[in-house]
């Protein structure tokens, strides 16, 4: 997976899904992998999208990618789960769950955000 990123689901993208998603994340962050096996448990369930990686590699691609931690999930290009008071940089990110702070999004919070932007 380079910089650029790497696509997985291309038939799903020639059938005409209407749902992108990237997998924004940096080596040194290993809750990026928690997302991953989390969104393959949504593939596995059904879900119809096509599922992109894009590795941030220095400081300088987290700001032209407006990266606020790894791991991003963006949706259509949206980060569903933007909070403006982030910095940009190459850091973990932390996420609010209802178990507390935690460094993914639940799988519950997933399919919130991928429902939400499916109604978009």
């Amino acid at each position: 997976m380079g910089e650029g990123g790497c696509q997985q689901g291309d038939s799903a993208r020639a059938s005409g899904h209407l749902m992108d998603i990237t997998l924004q994340f940096f080596d040194g962050c290993p809750n990026w992998q928690v997302t991953e096996r989390r969104l393959s448990t949504l593939v596995a369930e059904g879900l119809d999208v096509t599922i992109g990686y894009q590795r941030i590699e220095s400081y300088e691609s987290a700001i032209e990618h407006r990266f606020r931690g790894s791991p991003t999930v963006l949706i259509n290009g949206v980060d569903p789960f933007a909070d403006g008071d982030a910095p940009v940089g190459v850091a973990c990110r932390i996420y609010e769950t209802e178990s507390g702070p935690a460094g993914s999004p639940t799988l519950d919070q997933l399919r919130a955000a991928i429902a939400a932007g499916n109604a978009t």
